[in-house]
């Protein structure tokens, strides 16, 4: 246990090597179905703020399954204080817990965006260019301010 979360022995991929290993890892993540990802990288890299949303976790781990290669996530959530929504008129995708940016690139950048769409994601942003290659994805409602659905790219 580390204080009073119980820990399990699970088995996890290990982005490093593209292999499974055995892990201990809290046994609230396996119910809230986050068995490919660590609290840290779905933190807020401003405040350390958990706050991803379940049933669109379900829905990044049902694709994840499918598509069966690592997401290593480049940005989960974010409080409203962080410094990219901070500049924004209102709050976004990231900060309701309902995005992701996953760092993926070339072919399998290609196979999530085709997975993606067929999935329902309805928000899909991407960034091919340089060394920092992300697809984003969302799935927060149609409204005037955002339209959905919607693709764009960085």
């Amino acid at each position: 246990t580390i204080g009073d979360v119980p820990l399990i022995w699970y088995r996890r991929e290990c982005l490093c090597y593209n292999i499974f290993c055995h892990v201990q890892i809290p046994v609230f993540l396996v119910e809230l179905n986050m068995k490919y990802f660590t609290p840290e990288e779905l933190m807020c890299s401003h405040c350390k703020a958990s706050g991803m949303d379940q049933q669109f976790m379900e829905k990044i781990v049902d694709l994840r399954e499918r598509l069966a290669f690592p997401f290593p996530v480049t940005s989960g959530y974010r409080c409203p204080e962080h410094p990219i929504e901070a500049r924004k008129s209102s709050a976004g995708a990231h900060s309701s817990g309902k995005a992701i940016d996953i760092q993926v690139s070339g072919e399998q950048a290609y196979t999530l965006i085709q997975a993606a769409i067929s999935s329902g994601f309805t928000g899909i942003g991407i960034n091919q260019k340089g060394n920092n290659r992300f697809i984003h994805l969302d799935t927060i409602e149609n409204s005037s301010s955002r339209p959905r659905p919607w693709v764009w790219s960085y």
